[in-house]
C-alpha cells in the first residue's frame, strides 16, 4: 500500500515537473518589458516603462565620446530628457531631484536640464534594452542601467556639467524646491557676503557632494556619512590628507564597497575646493555654536 502511494506520487511528481517546465518555458518565452522609471505628475506618480521609452518616435542611438560612467566613448538608445519631463510643471527657478537606486541622489538645476540654447549641454535619458543590457560599470558589476541622464555637450559648454550631473541607475524624478530652499540648515549665514567664497562652497557642495552626503540632516541622500554631524571631516582631518581624499579617496583609506570618485582639478578646481573646504569649516563652526552643551 505504502508503495502503491509512493509510485503515484512520483508519477504526480513528474506530472507536475513537466508542467511545470511547460509553463517555465512559456514564461521565458514572453517579452521582457524592462524596468519602470516615476517621474512626479499632477495626480502623483508617472510610470514610464523602458520598451515604452525605446519605442518613443524621439528615442535615437547617441554617441556620447567621453562617458563619465563608462570613462570611455559609449553609444546608447536614449531619449531626449524632456520627453520624461512633460507633466512636472518645472520652472527656472526649481530643481530636478534625480534618485538612483543606490542612494545616490542628484540635485539638477532647472535651468540646466532645459537646454534652451543649442550651444547648451543637451540632456539625454539613455534606456537599458532588457533584451541588449549594457556591460557592467568599471569595477562593478551591475551597469548603468536601466536609466541612465547622459550628455550631449559642446566643447564650450563642458565644463557646465560636472561628473556628479551624470546620475545612473536612475528610479525617479522628482520637482523640488532649490536645495537651500527645502533644507535651510545647509545654507551659510544670511550674514555672509553674496560675493563671499564660502557661498561658492556651498554651491560646490550642492553640486558635487550632496549627491552622496546630507549637511546638518539636510539632504536626501544615503550613500555616504552626513558631513557635519556629529562632527565635520575638517575636524578630524589634517588640511593636506582631506584634499588628497577628495582628490583621490583609495590613496586615503580604502574600505569595502568604496564606492567615492576622486575629483581631479578638470572636475573640481583648486578654486572651488579652496571654497568647499572653507565652507565645511563654517558650517563646523555654526553647529558648534548652536548647538546647546553636552550634559555631564
Amino acid at each position: 500500500m505504502h508503495f502503491e502511494c509512493g509510485v503515484l506520487t512520483m508519477k504526480f511528481c513528474s506530472a507536475a515537473l513537466r508542467v511545470g517546465g511547460i509553463f517555465l518555458a512559456m514564461l521565458l518565452a514572453l517579452p521582457v518589458w524592462g524596468a519602470t522609471l516615476f517621474t512626479d505628475g499632477a495626480q502623483g506618480l508617472v510610470p514610464w516603462q523602458a520598451q515604452t521609452l525605446l519605442s518613443h518616435p524621439q528615442a535615437r542611438d547617441v554617441d556620447v565620446p567621453a562617458d563619465v560612467a563608462y570613462q570611455r566613448p559609449m553609444r546608447f538608445k536614449a531619449v531626449p530628457l524632456a520627453v520624461v519631463l512633460q507633466g512636472m510643471g518645472l520652472t527656472d527657478a526649481d530643481t530636478l531631484e534625480v534618485v538612483a537606486l543606490d542612494g545616490f541622489v542628484a540635485q539638477l538645476p532647472a535651468y540646466l536640464v532645459f537646454a534652451k540654447s543649442p550651444n547648451a549641454p543637451q540632456p539625454w535619458l539613455a534606456v537599458e534594452p532588457p533584451s541588449s543590457p549594457w556591460p557592467p560599470l568599471p569595477g562593478k558589476t551591475a551597469s548603468a542601467g536601466p536609466f541612465y541622464v547622459v550628455w550631449l555637450t559642446p566643447a564650450a559648454a563642458r565644463t557646465q556639467v560636472t561628473q556628479e550631473q551624470w546620475p545612473y541607475a536612475v528610479a525617479r524624478l522628482h520637482r523640488r524646491q532649490a536645495p537651500d530652499l527645502r533644507w535651510p540648515q545647509i545654507a551659510v549665514a544670511a550674514s555672509v557676503p553674496a560675493d563671499s567664497p564660502l557661498r561658492r562652497g556651498q554651491a560646490v557642495f550642492v553640486q558635487q557632494c550632496m549627491v552622496c552626503h546630507q549637511m546638518n540632516g539636510g539632504g536626501d541622500a544615503t550613500l555616504g556619512p552626513e558631513l557635519n554631524h556629529p562632527m565635520s571631516p575638517v575636524e578630524y582631518f589634517q588640511p593636506h590628507a582631506l584634499r588628497q581624499l577628495i582628490r583621490n579617496p583609495a590613496s586615503v583609506r580604502q574600505w569595502p564597497g568604496q564606492a567615492m570618485p576622486g575629483f581631479d582639478t578638470t572636475q573640481l578646481s583648486d578654486t572651488d575646493l579652496d571654497a568647499l573646504l572653507a565652507y565645511l569649516a563654517h558650517m563646523a563652526s555654526e553647529r558648534r555654536v548652536a548647538l546647546p552643551a553636552a550634559k555631564p
